[in-house]
């Protein structure tokens, strides 16, 4: 069985992520990660000061984090511990995370990068209501939400969605051919193009939506709190 857990990587949901893991307790706990960026989570690990992309974007994450009570990252760090504990082998998923940002800055046209910038941009200034909010669209339509993101910046899709999709329903695929049982935890904007790449395979969907409103499965642990 393959179930695929869909997280944001702002928001509480660490204690019911390590519920799901331990009530499933898979061969192999698969995290949308690459060695880089789980190492930095493990040493909670500030990337160097200065202007760029990559921290750009982590300091967006992490202030909206914040208005959350975490730390970015928190879900997944919850997933490995859990691993360890279900006795379940640990694999990282995704490509590099400072190669995928580069090569979308460069493939991108003077357009896109604008209103990429111009976007995290406004972001910074989004509050926890409007996260709610835009949360709530993207849960009510999907398809609509990921089609407007494809019109507006039609190389970041390409590179940081689908490309990352291919990588990582390819990766699933082989350790679960190889291992048998595995849980990937990954953003919930990658479960339906990583459900539709699986076809053929046996999958179980855990959405975002569901962690954050459903009790904890029967089976797992009760009430057990994460020390990050």
């Amino acid at each position: 069985m393959i179930t695929l857990v869909g997280v944001g990587h702002v928001f509480d949901i660490g204690a019911r992520v390590r519920d799901v893991v331990l009530a499933r307790r898979p061969k192999v706990v698969a995290l949308e990660l690459d060695p880089l960026r789980y190492s930095a989570l493990l040493s909670r690990r500030r990337e160097a000061r200065g202007v760029s992309l990559l921290h750009l974007l982590a300091s967006l994450e992490s202030k909206i984090a914040r208005e959350y009570g975490v730390q970015v990252g928190d879900e997944m760090l919850a997933a490995a511990q859990a691993a360890r504990e279900a006795g379940s082998e640990l694999a990282l998923i995704d490509r590099d995370s400072r190669d995928v940002l580069v090569r979308t800055w460069r493939a991108m046209s003077f357009g896109e990068r604008v209103r990429f910038l111009v976007g995290i941009v406004r972001s910074a200034f989004v509050g926890r209501d409007r996260v709610e909010a835009e949360l709530e669209r993207y849960h009510a339509d999907e398809r609509a939400v990921i089609d407007e993101f494809a019109a507006e910046l039609p190389t970041a899709k390409r590179i940081l969605i689908d490309e990352r999709d291919e990588h990582m329903a390819a990766r699933i695929r082989e350790i679960h051919a190889a291992k048998g049982d595995v849980l990937a935890i990954v953003g919930d904007g990658h479960v339906s193009g990583l459900s539709a790449r699986l076809q053929g395979e046996p999958v179980d969907i855990v959405r975002l939506r569901d962690l954050r409103r459903e009790p904890p499965p029967s089976g797992a642990s009760v009430s057990v709190t994460v020390d990050l």
